[in-house]
């Protein structure tokens, strides 16, 4: 190491604790309650806040800062994907009370760019609602999310919108779903009687990263990858996950020396950096931290994935954030743990020890399943797009049913609400289990067994989203997590507010919406049939899932909470449209391109070696000759591919283009089981998931 990670925790985020010991005390607190507030923070404050950062981040040897933000550039894998964007600007500024009619340089942190910046709306995705002569947008920064210095570069992390205040970025819709958490949670609670001492509420996420590290030179050589972040040919190894061998295993030295650097860089910026360890598939790893404020947290996740890239380079290695980056081994998740609680300490998720914690557990689980109930849809787009399509229901992910598992002993619990039972009574208890021998002490279980099959499953203390794919940004899917649990807590106070009492109001609300609960198993045949039977939608393609999005209900629930207009949900769903569809275009051009250069003269090679020996040839001239035709019906397809409308493109790429793919990758990976070694134009999956491995 440079430097001892744990001397240095925190050392380069101005986090509260950082503003603390360089500016007033009365000054701070301004601040901090302007966060939940909405009052603008004073020019005075602005600019001595501006003048201590400058200072700080100077000793830390910044030169630069940067508005960092984060466009709605959606998952796909590809490097920079869902990466954020920023250009650096010096910590200069002229002198212009200077005489001089050439003004003086002198270092400085500007306040007013500091707070605000502007830049080109129409060059990012937006869905319409910037055009290149109407292109004004603006970043301000997210006072909830404190910059840190990376590198020599101060990153100051904003929202992202329109000259007209329309968000075309990922993090202005979470910070909205933050202020309807904190308005709708602080409504429930007082609604139903409950902790009366709160005063602000939050939501949380801890987020695990998952990723395949590979050789870098051995990435350049695949075009796939290049220019789509997953391989589109290619046959597995005879030895791949299949004993188990990989799982927490010893991480291979590479890979352990960019997991430790990029954790002490992490941690020196300010993320709790917590976990390392091998995955399930060869080359695969995952990397979390601890949980913090929801809107942070998602930015840290964005540092973590630039940072991964940034050393990996250094090291002459590549990481691959795609969700299914080598066909037929584990793919990549980023599994968001998310709860909301109060300032005074109170998780709305986790039983407690108290009958006013254990009270609030049972009605915030109401909520939630309302939210998934009655908004199912949205949960289902919030993780839709094409890398993600290969991923879910693939018996290694949830499946595109979207769910609730609360645990067997709490929907035994909700049967007895129900049936008119009182709201306490379920038994949160964690039990002694013993080992069965002297030397190891007996364990303590949890109060509810794990369902990795379930896409929202109940984790002791808040919620797993396990759909979330690895290339996203979490700012979307936690979005939407907020929304629909803000949706059941305004939903609940109407009803109590309205008269009813509490138990009604929670044993209405279970009564309505248990068929979203599901403790089974979520990859069984048999799960999709009995969803059906329950009114849960199976939206299995993005296509499908995103023609729901921009829904009357959709657009409703979204303005009534003040998250999104009409407008801007309509420009999301378009922005979703064109993702998806670039991406599919990317891949079957790609496809294309790799079969003529590198598959058809490879084939070719190797045919003309069994020149007059066809009993050794055996079936090579039929498959080669397969792959030619098979590609030239890929070509005609992609020929045909503009449609009239983005959801009519969608979704003939989706049903048409891509499983032409699937049929001629096919026939490609059986040629490679054919083809001499040494003639195959590509590195093999053996060479990419092994041989940094050594």
């Amino acid at each position: 190491f440079e430097f001892d990670p744990l001397l240095e925790l925190g050392k380069a985020i101005f986090d509260v604790k950082t503003m603390e010991t360089v500016l007033p005390a009365d000054l701070v607190q301004r601040f901090v309650a302007a966060i939940s507030s909405g009052e603008p923070t004073s020019e005075e404050d602005q600019k001595a806040i501006a003048d201590a950062m400058f200072t700080w981040a100077r000793n830390l040897g910044a030169t630069d800062f940067a508005h960092w933000f984060f466009p709605m550039r959606g998952g796909g894998g590809a490097v920079g994907g869902s990466l954020g964007a920023y250009k650096m600007d010096t910590l200069i500024d002229l002198e212009f009370g200077a005489k001089y009619a050439n003004k003086p340089m002198k270092a400085c942190l500007p306040y007013e760019r500091l707070f605000q910046g502007e830049t080109d709306g129409s060059s990012f995705p937006n869905g319409g609602l910037r055009i290149t002569h109407s292109a004004a947008a603006f970043t301000t920064w997210d006072r909830s999310s404190p910059p840190m210095v990376v590198s020599t570069t101060l990153m100051i992390p904003c929202a992202f919108v329109t000259h007209y205040g329309k968000c075309i970025d990922e993090k202005t819709p979470l910070l909205r779903s933050a202020d309807a958490v904190r308005t709708q949670g602080l409504r429930m609670l007082k609604a139903a009687g409950l902790a009366s001492d709160a005063t602000n509420m939050f939501s949380y996420l801890g987020w695990e990263q998952e990723f395949f590290v590979i050789p870098a030179e051995l990435y350049k050589a695949r075009p796939d990858l290049v220019n789509c972040g997953r391989t589109l040919i290619g046959k597995l190894p005879t030895r791949n996950q299949q004993a188990d061998l990989n799982y927490f295993g010893p991480v291979p030295d590479r890979v352990a020396k960019l997991l430790d650097k990029v954790q002490a860089e992490m941690l020196k910026a300010g993320t709790p950096m917590a976990v390392k360890h091998n995955e399930v598939a060869p080359g695969q790893h995952e990397m979390s931290p601890v949980f913090c404020v929801a809107s942070p947290s998602c930015d840290n996740n964005v540092l973590f994935m630039e940072m991964m890239n940034r050393e990996a380079c250094k090291l002459g290695l590549q990481v691959l954030f795609h969700e299914k980056p080598f066909a037929g081994i584990n793919g990549n998740g980023k599994h968001a743990n998310w709860s909301i609680g109060t300032d005074t300490g109170l998780n709305f998720f986790y039983p407690g020890k108290t009958d006013e914690a254990a009270k609030l557990f049972v009605t915030a689980i109401a909520c939630l399943a309302y939210g998934l109930a009655q908004h199912n849809e949205l949960v289902r787009c919030a993780v839709a797009h094409a890398g993600n399509d290969h991923r879910l229901g693939a018996q290694e992910a949830p499946p595109a049913i979207i769910s609730l598992y609360p645990g067997t002993g709490f929907e035994a619990h909700v049967e007895s609400i129900c049936a008119g039972g009182e709201l306490l009574g379920y038994k949160a208890e964690k039990k002694k289990q013993s080992t069965g021998c002297s030397a190891a002490m007996a364990v303590e279980s949890n109060v509810e067994d794990r369902n990795r099959t379930a896409p929202f499953p109940f984790c002791g203390n808040r919620f797993e989203f396990r759909a979330v794919g690895s290339s996203q940004n979490c700012s979307f899917p936690i979005m939407i997590c907020n929304t629909i649990m803000s949706s059941g807590m305004a939903h609940l106070s109407e009803l109590v507010e309205g008269g009813k009492s509490l138990r009604d109001a929670v044993a209405e609300m279970y009564a309505a919406n248990k068929h979203v609960i599901f403790t089974g198993n979520g990859y069984s045949a048999e799960w999709p049939i009995e969803a059906e039977k329950r009114g849960l939608p199976n939206l299995n393609t993005t296509p499908k899932a995103v023609a729901t999005w921009a829904s009357d209900k959709n657009k409703a629930i979204f303005e009534k909470l003040g998250i999104y207009t009409a407008e801007e949900t309509e420009a999301r769903a378009e922005v979703m449209y064109e993702n998806y569809i670039t991406t599919l275009g990317v891949e079957a051009d790609t496809m294309v391109q790799m079969m003529e250069t590198g598959i058809y003269p490879a084939c070719a090679k190797d045919m003309a070696k069994y020149a007059g020996m066809a009993k050794m040839a055996g079936e090579r001239q039929k498959v080669y000759e397969g792959i030619v035709d098979e590609t030239e019906k890929l070509k005609a397809l992609i020929a045909d591919k503009h449609k009239a409308s983005l959801p009519e493109e969608a979704a003939y790429l989706c049903d048409t283009v891509k499983p032409q793919m699937n049929t001629l990758r096919a026939l490609v990976d059986k040629a490679e089981g054919l083809l001499e070694t040494s003639l195959y134009p590509y590195p093999s999956y053996e060479a990419l998931l092994y041989s940094h491995h050594h």
